[in-house]
């Protein structure tokens, strides 16, 4: 095995290990992301509900869990909850330009859940959501479908790594925990 590739996955078991973390004391401050359709994402939209965030990339080998984050967003989108796709290349495993990734998710998974742009998640360039994450809860996506779940109140309920898929049981019961109906 090549040094590189046991750098690969040693990362990706590393973040299949970060446990769920109630994160700092400090609430989700006001962000905006460009929307995949254009318009914007404005945080100040998600106050009042939990907000499952996971950095995606349509050509890794965690893309088939776009069936579980939309299963999520089907089943509690109408008790409040939002599921946000913030595709990344900062792994280099995304297509070239949100319309190909729109098409690729709308024809291989039939996604109907918001999506961003594509976006920094890491880095100097990191959007200003992955910042604070990395700031003030010590949170790096440290590979693509990384879970970050914003509580009602605005603050970090959890994370999760790669191998931590959208519909895993301790992911839904903190989104129960986190829904008002």
């Amino acid at each position: 095995m090549t040094l590189s590739r046991r750098f690969i996955l040693g990362s990706l078991c590393a973040a299949a290990a970060l446990p769920a973390s109630a994160g700092g004391n400090s609430p989700l401050p006001r962000v905006s992301f460009v929307n995949a359709d254009g318009g914007m994402h404005d945080s100040a939209d998600w106050a009042g509900h939990p907000v499952l965030v996971i950095n995606s990339a349509s050509r890794c080998g965690f893309t088939p869990q776009y069936n579980a984050m939309q299963a999520v967003y089907d089943a509690y989108a109408d008790r409040g909850l939002i599921v946000l796709a913030v595709p990344s290349d900062d792994f280099r495993q995304e297509l070239s330009s949100i319309d190909e990734v729109k098409e690729f998710c709308e024809l291989n998974f039939n996604l109907t859940l918001p999506m961003t742009d594509i976006t920094h998640v890491k880095g100097p360039e990191a959007h200003p959501f992955y910042q604070w994450l990395a700031t003030d809860h010590g949170f790096v996506p440290q590979w693509n479908f990384n879970k970050v779940l914003i509580g009602a109140d605005g603050m970090v309920k959890g994370t999760w790594g790669s191998m931590t898929k959208p519909d895993n049981r301790q992911i839904i019961d903190f989104i129960e925990a986190e829904l008002t109906t």
